[in-house]
């Protein structure tokens, strides 16, 4: 079985390769959504934070590198045992993928045979973010700025999928890398 890592900064368009991968038949794992289960019912984050609200929690950490370290100290194991639940379920699989954001900043790297990155120009996730989120300029590029630069990421990874286009260009760029990839 291939593991492949999918990550990307924020408002990227993983969510568009990972639909694209599900509609191509492939398992695949979904990190944003094990870190969602585990915040919200998590009493440890409850204990350390006063709350388990997504969106109180995002505000307080995003503002405060040193809580959301705190936060991230707390996920991160929990996501990382998900996975490999994920990959001991469908071992059987040719390939599975785990779509992960935040796959250097964790250490995940370790985890994977290979890792795809999705690309998309600054200005480009900042808008999509404002849009998607209803997030106003300045605490969408807040999000934007807390995470890695791509340039530090980019070389990491296998192969890169450069998001600045149509969905159909999006899908066609997806099955190259597979091709380089499978």
């Amino acid at each position: 079985m291939i593991k492949v890592g999918l990550t990307g900064n924020i408002a990227s368009g993983k969510s568009g390769v990972q639909n694209i991968l599900l509609l191509s038949g492939y398992k695949v794992f979904d990190a944003d959504e094990s870190a969602h289960f585990h915040l919200v019912n998590s009493k440890v984050i409850l204990d350390e934070f006063g709350t388990n609200d997504r969106n109180i929690l995002a505000k307080t950490v995003f503002a405060d590198k040193t809580k959301l370290k705190k936060l991230e100290e707390i996920i991160h194991p929990l996501v990382r045992q998900d996975i490999q639940d994920f990959f001991a379920v469908n071992n059987s699989e040719k390939a599975v993928f785990a779509s992960v954001p935040l796959l250097f900043e964790a250490g995940f790297e370790d985890l994977f045979d290979k890792v795809i990155f999705v690309s998309a120009p600054y200005n480009v996730r900042l808008e999509r973010l404002m849009k998607r989120n209803g997030y106003d300029f300045d605490y969408a590029k807040l999000r934007l700025d807390s995470q890695s630069d791509e340039k530090s990421k980019i070389p990491r990874c296998d192969c890169t999928i450069v998001n600045d286009s149509t969905f159909e260009e999006l899908e066609r760029r997806v099955k190259e890398c597979l091709k380089l990839l499978l």
